[in-house]
């Protein structure tokens, strides 16, 4: 270089040195600006003059000099065809232009990368030749990087907006930050609810090795770069690792991962709570610059916006999941309750106890009860014939230490096991894995017992062992009410089989036929009843009546009446003396008690050589019927009052004598009263027409049935309010004369 000036032409060197001048003018006026200058002699691009910006930009400290060619000052520009540029400007005097050109500035740990918009443009002497370039240009690192920082981040909050998947927006969050800085290998850890422990959340640039091992670290002080920083809820910088006593416990986990520096810096959510950590790692020791602590600020904000994001959508599912199941608890509950409510016995309850238990909490339900001082099963389900006659086959042992079952009889806790009942049964056939006994209660004492048992791929949880308490003690109830109700049904049977005759007697000369339906469910004693019986002199007593209300009171209302009239029947040969005794006892009764009013038809029957004598009296009942031979119907009149009353009835006694073919046809009002919502009452009219349809000579028996068959087909099935009661007397040919 310095041959070559010493042999340039004298006029060549002044107007060089003129040049220089210039060339020196414009550093001085570059000196303070931001813009970068350099001006650079001959076709070895000579460094003459620069401002104190291009030093900045290219490093400074041992590269502030002059003097030098820039390939030696700047040798990594060689390989990235600046060289060249500034070559091809000086031998073609032609100005180039550069925008947005990414340099890498600087080699080994010093390099960095940067972007520049310059000109280079030819130096030239008084007679146009080139005698060097000279280069302005721009640093546009930050704005080129805080674009793209910016469509990195507006692209990451779309994602957070579209609900991405979590896993999803940190992993895109950590490759953009890597393109960004390509020496940089991010890492996402986040934190558990309780903010003790760390779980990996993205790293795609890091070894699986790596993630698997540091996936659930503890935060705490001495716990690497991020297990510190989620302790102290501050960044951490560790720019070399090897020498940090902060990585003591995993330095050599780092090594083989070739790591040699961490900043790690804590994710926090708006309420202050820990998140997770972002991390930068580097390959070789490195402090960070203040862009590279605000680059983490900014992409841990927005990592903190994810995860926050993340946790209200899984807490929104959470209770969604919550609020749906609570509803299919309920809706199991309902139908349960519904299912358990209806008109049941005992063993129809836990029949169906067991359907709704299988599948619905189990795949196999069982249903044992105490009887009789040992345990039966009552109740067995299972998804197969053969899995359900081992299942209903199946007796649980007595002895409380050597089976569930006996032992929740025995205490009246719930058992639940991961393992096959205790004892002997076919739990290896069945493939048991494991059971839940729940007692049956009844007033805190157990009863019975439901077992459900769990088989491959089914376990029991708090959630089906709640369900299942509950469903047992809806069943349980129900299995009460059903016992309750069977024994006051039954009770019910009894009390009104005391009250009616068990058969109508044999009368000569007549021909006897009733039927009885009494109202509701059959837990209460009905009001109707009629009696048939003789009075020893040859004659007989018949009644129909109808006590006011039901129950107990009415059952010992129509005692009374009976009791009463089958006392004094002999002894009166009038119908009316025989009804005012039983007014009388009814008065009698205690007079603070509302024992309410009595109805009824009485009256006496003498077989007679052509005819029944009939002497009958009515005290405020519906009058009885007269069927003729020829089926024509017509109403017995007879006046009287109700009984019971504390008034004395005015009663008459109508005689009438019933021809062979001839009925009598007592009935009380329910079965005129009976009613439908469409067609109203049955009505007197109807029961004339439906006795006058019977076929003639229609035995007593028939005449009754035909009645009973026609009020059925009227009702529907529909419940009837009121007993119904029906006597019938029908006149025979009569009985040969014995003399």
């Amino acid at each position: 270089m310095t041959a070559e000036r010493e042999q340039w032409p004298t006029s060549r060197i002044h107007r060089s040195r003129a040049g220089r001048e210039e060339d020196e003018n414009l550093a001085l006026l570059f000196g303070t600006s931001p813009a970068l200058f350099a001006s650079m002699a001959g076709p070895a691009h000579v460094l003459e003059a620069a401002n104190a910006a291009f030093f900045a930009a290219i490093g400074g400290g041992r590269r502030e000099r002059t003097g030098l060619p820039l390939g030696e000052l700047m040798p990594e520009l060689a390989g990235q065809g600046f060289i060249g540029l500034l070559d091809q400007v000086y031998r073609s005097g032609e100005r180039h232009v550069g925008r947005d050109a990414r340099v890498v500035i600087g080699v080994g740990e010093e390099a960095r990368e940067a972007y520049f918009d310059f000109t280079y443009e030819a130096r030239r002497d008084t007679d146009g030749n080139v005698i060097g370039v000279r280069m302005i240009g721009v640093e546009t690192t930050q704005v080129k990087q805080a674009r793209r920082l910016a469509a990195e981040q507006r692209a990451l909050l779309e994602q957070i907006a579209r609900q991405a998947a979590l896993p999803d927006v940190l992993d895109g969050m950590c490759r953009a930050i890597e393109e960004l800085s390509p020496d940089v290998i991010v890492s996402v850890l986040l934190a558990d609810e309780d903010g003790r422990h760390l779980r990996h959340g993205a790293a795609p640039s890091l070894p699986g090795f790596y993630n698997r091992a540091i996936d659930g670290i503890a935060t705490g002080e001495g716990v690497g770069s991020c297990g510190t920083a989620a302790h102290r809820r501050r960044t951490v910088i560790v720019s070399d690792i090897a020498a940090d006593p902060l990585w003591d416990d995993f330095r050599d986990l780092a090594g083989q991962a070739r790591l040699a520096a961490c900043w790690s810096t804590p994710i926090l959510a708006r309420d202050g709570r820990l998140l997770g950590t972002f991390a930068m790692y580097h390959r070789a020791p490195r402090a960070p610059q203040d862009t590279d602590l605000a680059l983490a600020r900014v992409f841990a904000d927005t990592a903190a916006l994810a995860i926050e994001r993340h946790q209200a959508e899984q807490a929104r599912l959470a209770a969604d999941a919550r609020e749906k199941a609570a509803r299919d608890d309920l809706a199991f509950l309902l139908t349960a309750s519904t299912a358990l409510a209806g008109r049941l016995d005992e063993t129809e309850t836990y029949q169906r106890l067991v359907g709704l238990s299988c599948p619905a909490l189990a795949p196999l339900a069982a249903v044992d009860i105490l009887d009789a001082g040992g345990v039966r099963r009552i109740a067995a389900a299972a998804p197969t014939e053969e899995a359900h006659r081992l299942l209903a086959a199946h007796v649980p042992a007595r002895d409380g230490e050597a089976d569930p079952v006996a032992r929740v009889l025995a205490y009246g806790l719930t058992e639940v096991a991961r393992r096959t009942p205790t004892g002997p049964g076919p739990w290896q056939d069945l493939g048991v894995t494991g059971y839940a006994c729940v007692p049956l209660l009844d007033r805190g004492r157990p009863f019975g017992a439901l077992t459900l048992l769990s088989t491959d791929g089914h376990s029991f949880d708090g959630h089906r062992i709640a369900l299942a308490e509950e469903l047992a003690r809806r069943a349980s109830s129900a299995a009460r009410s059903a016992r309750q109700y069977e024994q006051r049904a039954s009770l019910a049977r009894d009390l009104q089989t005391g009250l009616l005759l068990p058969e109508l007697p044999d009368i000569p000369g007549a021909r006897l036929a009733a039927f009885y339906h009494p109202a509701g469910e059959g837990l209460e004693i009905g009001g109707d009843f009629y009696d048939v019986f003789p009075r020893g002199d040859g004659s007989w007593a018949f009644i129909l009546g109808d006590v006011c209300g039901r129950g107990a009171k009415a059952a010992t209302t129509t005692a009374l009446v009976r009791h009463t009239a089958r006392a004094v029947a002999p002894l009166l040969d009038d119908p009316v003396d025989v009804v005012k005794a039983v007014d009388k006892a009814l008065n009698d009764r205690n007079a603070h008690q509302n024992n309410g009013f009595v109805t009824l038809v009485y009256g006496h029957l003498t077989p007679a050589a052509d005819a029944l004598a009939v002497h009958l009296v009515r005290a405020g009942h519906t009058p009885p019927l007269l069927l003729a031979a020829d089926h024509a119907v017509e109403t017995v009149e007879a006046p009287g009052g109700l009984l019971g009353i504390g008034i004395p009835p005015r009663l008459a006694c109508r005689r009438l004598a019933l021809r062979p073919g001839e009925s009598l046809f007592l009935y009380t009002d329910g079965i005129t009263e009976c009613r439908t919502d469409t067609a109203g009452q049955y009505g007197d009219a109807r029961l004339a027409k439906a006795l006058a349809a019977a076929p003639l000579r229609s035995a007593a028996a028939d005449i009754v049935r035909a009645v009973a068959e026609d009020v059925r087909g009227f009702v529907d099935g529909g419940d009837v309010e009121d007993d119904q009661a029906a006597l019938i007397i029908t006149a025979g040919e009569p009985a040969p004369d014995r003399d």
